[in-house]
């Protein structure tokens, strides 16, 4: 365990905006997590925990409240009595894009489709991540975490996570904080069936179709890398938190509505209809690099938001506001943001 004091935590996330932590706790051995509850006890609120710092936006005048970030890495395999079927124990801290790399090496089927997320494991049950058709819910078979209320370590099945479309019982939420998580995963040389129009064409294959895991996610960075949803993929607009928005829940004459406008309106595997936020911010007539307010602009590559130099938080809750009033202004749909805020 190593606290730090006075950090800025605009260098930990990565839209690099924001203030100073008064304190940062980080752990890389989880035998140490008892010595920081212990410290915990005569602080009055629950810790803020950051993983990566990839959906995350923190306050101009930083965060009063102890920041813990989870640095713990590592990953078990467990075989089971179904000889097609393994349990997977990762550590929080363990880089969600490391774990998809290592199961797809290992032959292992059920999140090949969530290459190239950035963060870490222990947030992926948050705001349950998914891409292109697959969702951790799909895979996880139980949380354990700290519960501050109770003051204990307690194990969450899957079904008591309330995971449904970006969102769990730990969203907007400093109760727990998540140690562990357990995945059930299956052997298989092909992936789970391609549901996504542009996967499928990346991969030239009908939709519905299973291919080898690995191929999967070449063609899922791609499609990312296109629509600069990946880190790496462009310095112009690597400041990003990736979606800000939800894709938002329509029905009835709305979905009809957009259906006949072309939107991408789909069934989303919660049994939601929801359509691309994307989309509805080009339709509200955002063009690509389009600027909001200082140092906050549209996308070069797609229609997210991002920031450049001198961006604040206050200004980039303001572009967030200035794309939400006019989408919902030009759409008649309402946008939600996403993004976790940190901060006083």
């Amino acid at each position: 365990m190593r606290v730090s004091y006075g950090v800025p935590l605009a260098p930990l996330t990565t839209l690099r905006i924001g203030g100073q932590a008064t304190s940062l706790v980080e752990f890389q051995e989880l035998a140490d997590f008892p010595d920081f509850v212990e410290e915990m006890r005569h602080s009055p609120a629950p810790p803020v925990c950051l993983g990566e710092g990839s959906n995350v936006l923190v306050g101009d005048q930083g965060c009063a409240t102890p920041v813990l970030r989870m640095a713990t890495r590592g990953l078990r395999v467990r075989e089971t009595d179904d000889r097609d079927r393994v349990l997977v124990e990762v550590q929080a801290g363990h880089p969600l894009r490391d774990l998809v790399e290592t199961l797809i090496s290992e032959g292992l089927v059920g999140m090949e489709m969530l290459a190239g997320i950035p963060g870490t494991t222990g947030a992926t049950p948050v705001q349950n991540v998914g891409a292109y058709g697959q969702e951790v819910s799909d895979t996880l078979r139980s949380v354990q975490a700290w519960d501050w209320e109770l003051g204990r370590r307690v194990t969450l099945n899957a079904s008591e996570c309330g995971l449904g479309h970006r969102t769990s019982i730990f969203k907007r939420s400093r109760r727990w904080t998540v140690l562990s998580l357990l995945f059930s995963l299956r052997r298989a040389e092909l992936s789970t069936p391609v549901t996504y129009r542009s996967v499928a064409e990346e991969l030239d294959v009908p939709l519905g179709s299973s291919v080898p895991p690995a191929q999967v996610a070449q063609a899922v960075l791609t499609v990312r890398r296109r629509k600069g949803m990946v880190l790496d993929s462009s310095e112009k607009d690597r400041r990003s938190i990736g979606s800000v928005f939800f894709s938002p829940e329509v029905g009835g004459p709305t979905a009809a509505r957009l259906r006949d406008l072309g939107a991408p309106v789909a069934r989303f595997p919660d049994g939601s209809t929801r359509v691309s936020a994307s989309w509805l911010i080009r339709q509200a007539g955002f063009d690509l690099n389009h600027p909001l307010t200082h140092g906050v602009r549209i996308s070069s590559v797609h229609h997210t938001l991002v920031a450049d130099e001198g961006a604040s938080a206050a200004a980039f809750c303001q572009a967030v506001d200035i794309v939400l009033r006019q989408v919902l202004d030009r759409t008649g749909v309402l946008l939600t943001p996403e993004i976790d805020f940190i901060g006083d």
